[in-house]
């Protein structure tokens, strides 16, 4: 066992193979919104398994999300990554926010790719926080490994979410790098606070068996689509 610092080794016993999507592996499906114990319908997954999540209002979803997760998804070896549609975001203003099923149909129509799953079961949980969000996937989903995917954007203001040391302590964090947020956000108060925990971009393959708090930047994405940006454009539409 050992922190996620650089120079550290992975934990467990090697690697888990791909794990695409149509091999025979124990993958837990279920076709109605709620499970036979009353818990919430997630996606395919089984033990061993290196799934990223990616959570948002989607509001729009747009390229640079399809994008950051293909580069995660790549880069760090992952075998699936969850969209996690939420409800809403506590740290903005949600009133022009679209339903949440428009949001879901969205965001299935722009993923378009077998290893990306939408999902929006914070909502039939009741789940506003990330903290909780993470928390009720590792203890509902024993074995898996799993990655927090945000954009460098998110960094500079993760100081803000609430409990994200207990989320820098439960899950490895990817941030993938943002045009503009990026020349900033590793010194933001998380960055800063984390920085010891940062491992070399070499080693992004070891980070889903890292032992928390570990977390990686991923350079090589320079869009600078944004949701705000988006949603205010199509405010300002609708008012012309």
């Amino acid at each position: 066992m050992v922190a996620g610092a650089a120079g550290g080794n992975a934990r467990g016993g090697g690697l888990v193979s791909n794990i695409m999507s149509g091999e025979s592996l124990p993958l837990r499906r279920e076709a109605n919104r709620l499970g036979r114990r009353g818990h919430p319908v997630l996606p395919a997954h089984a033990p061993g398994m290196r799934i990223g999540l990616f959570g948002g209002t989607f509001d729009p979803p747009h390229a640079a999300h399809r994008a950051a997760c293909l580069l995660a998804m790549r880069r760090i070896g992952l075998d699936r990554v969850w969209w996690l549609v939420t409800p809403g975001n506590p740290l903005k203003d949600t009133s022009g926010l679209a339903p949440l099923h428009e949001r879901v149909a969205a965001a299935r129509k722009l993923a378009q790719h077998a290893r990306i799953d939408v999902t929006d079961f914070e909502a039939d949980l009741g789940i506003t926080y990330t903290f909780a969000t993470i928390n009720y996937l590792i203890r509902r989903c024993p074995g898996v490994h799993f990655v927090w995917i945000m954009g460098a954007d998110n960094l500079r203001s993760f100081h803000r979410w609430q409990r994200w040391r207990d989320i820098a302590r439960l899950v490895p964090i990817a941030v993938v790098d943002r045009l503009g947020p990026s020349l900033y956000s590793v010194a933001s108060t998380a960055g800063q606070a984390l920085a010891w925990a940062r491992l070399p971009e070499s080693a992004a393959r070891t980070l889903p068996q890292r032992v928390p708090p570990a977390w990686i930047y991923l350079h090589g994405l320079k869009s600078p689509l944004s949701s705000t940006a988006l949603r205010a454009a199509r405010a300002l539409r609708r008012h012309k």
